[in-house]
């Protein structure tokens, strides 16, 4: 009875002694990307209200919005729309890894979300050289540059914020309790499939 009652002693001991957990960081990076994110939905749906608007008041005039010289495919938005949304899916699944301390499925998410992106950027690029947009004297040319250009340097900046936060997890700063940094680059990575939505439907499907 003495040695249990001694026991008991001991272990409350223990757990008296034992350190609080560590607190939580601020969620900074978290609250600003998510409003970077917006600015960046706001900005593009300002663009994409200036160009529904000029194209509605050219076709209004009895005209073509688009130079006859220009033609603009589908087949390749398409890919790319579903592309992105791909990996969309993976850096979702970097971000369950990260919550869960799986930094070899953390690793691998990463770099297929990278090579989407990348196959992304290569597809947009050869879109360009099928349009035939010339912008010299031409504004609906210079729009579609401006609109799409805008989202492709988003994109670029959502690799760069993904693989910054890679970094990140392999130096041991994103752990399963504290993995708000991927949570974030996640966030801006899904807004940049969001603009492109917006513009495969405004400009490349409506035309």
């Amino acid at each position: 009875m003495t040695v249990a009652l001694a026991e008991d002693r001991d272990a409350q001991l223990v757990v008296a002694d034992a350190p609080p957990p560590a607190p939580r960081r601020p969620r900074g990076l978290l609250v600003g990307t998510v409003f970077a994110s917006a600015a960046c939905v706001v900005f593009f749906v300002g663009l994409m209200g200036v160009y529904l608007h000029l194209r509605s008041v050219g076709r209004l005039h009895g005209g073509t919005w688009l130079p006859q010289a220009v033609h603009i495919p589908l087949t390749q938005p398409n890919v790319m729309l579903f592309t992105l949304l791909m990996s969309s899916f993976t850096v979702q699944w970097a971000v369950w890894a990260a919550a869960h301390d799986d930094r070899r499925h953390l690793y691998l998410s990463i770099g297929v979300s990278l090579l989407l992106a990348f196959a992304f950027l290569n597809q947009a690029a050869y879109l360009y050289t099928l349009m035939g947009l010339d912008v010299h004297g031409n504004q609906q040319s210079v729009l579609i540059y401006t609109i799409t250009g805008a989202q492709l340097v988003m994109l670029v900046v959502a690799m760069i914020f993904l693989v910054l936060m890679g970094f990140r997890a392999l130096v041991g700063q994103l752990t399963s309790r504290q993995h708000d940094g991927i949570s974030a680059a996640a966030i801006f990575w899904h807004t940049t499939w969001v603009v492109y939505l917006l513009i495969w439907f405004a400009i490349y499907v409506t035309k």
